[in-house]
């Protein structure tokens, strides 16, 4: 069993990896091997990072897809860390059904709220809210 704590900065380095494959264009095995040599990787849930990531990755069309339904504009004017938290949401929501609802979207919640645009956190919340009655 695997502490929140360690799950949260998993999540919070997945918002960082996939950010960082929407503006450089990386792929998974590159983010693993840059992410995984960073101190704080040896203090999160490692093997959730990396089931995420690649879940994420290997399905970004589909996600954008299911994503796309529940917004109110168009995918492509999403900011690239709202476009990574709906990414890491909506895997979360489909591939993650021992994760409660309300911790994937307080989860999500809270990173916009740290790494987001001003008020990106509602806009997440609002989304993610709507996915999940939708996906679960």
């Amino acid at each position: 069993m695997t502490s929140q704590g360690s799950r949260h900065g998993a999540r919070r380095l997945l918002l960082q990896a996939l950010y960082q494959e929407q503006v450089a264009g990386h792929d998974v095995a590159e983010l693993i091997e840059q992410f995984s040599v960073r101190d704080e990787f040896a203090t999160v849930d490692s093997d959730y990072f990396c089931a995420v990531l690649k879940d994420v990755l290997s399905r970004t069309v589909e996600l954008d897809e299911l994503i796309d339904g529940f917004l109110d504009r168009p995918i492509r004017q999403l900011d690239p860390v709202e476009h990574a938290l709906l990414w890491l949401g909506a895997s979360e929501l489909l591939s993650q059904a021992d994760v409660p609802v309300n911790v994937i979207i307080n989860e999500a919640v809270e990173l916009a709220k740290e790494f987001g645009a001003q008020d990106s956190y509602r806009y997440i919340n609002a989304v993610l809210d709507k996915a999940s009655k939708s996906l679960r």
